[in-house]
């Protein structure tokens, strides 16, 4: 999967790129979801359970493991955020 950038700047389409690497047993459920409530990389970040379920994912276990890669993408995107003010430090 090409996706380089923040997850914060991810457009749906995106979204939708890395819902189906990660989650594609449940592409058919979330795909619609996605595009009609425009869920965004900076959406994606905030969503929790109840919001899943919304989207049509009812099963606890199943809104547990999009829920796992979600805070492992939050991580992700605090450490790069870290790393660009760490690097804005040093070259100053």
């Amino acid at each position: 999967m090409g996706l380089s950038k923040r997850v914060s700047s991810w457009s749906v389409e995106e979204v939708l790129e890395w819902m189906q690497g990660y989650h594609p047993a449940k592409m058919d459920t979330l795909q619609k979801a996605i595009i009609k409530h425009a869920i965004s990389g900076r959406v994606l970040l905030r969503l929790k359970d109840h919001h899943l379920e919304l989207l049509g994912v009812e099963a606890e276990e199943q809104q547990q493991e999009i829920l796992q890669d979600v805070l492992l993408l939050k991580v992700q995107e605090e450490v790069n955020e870290l790393n660009d003010i760490c690097s804005e430090c040093f070259s100053s």
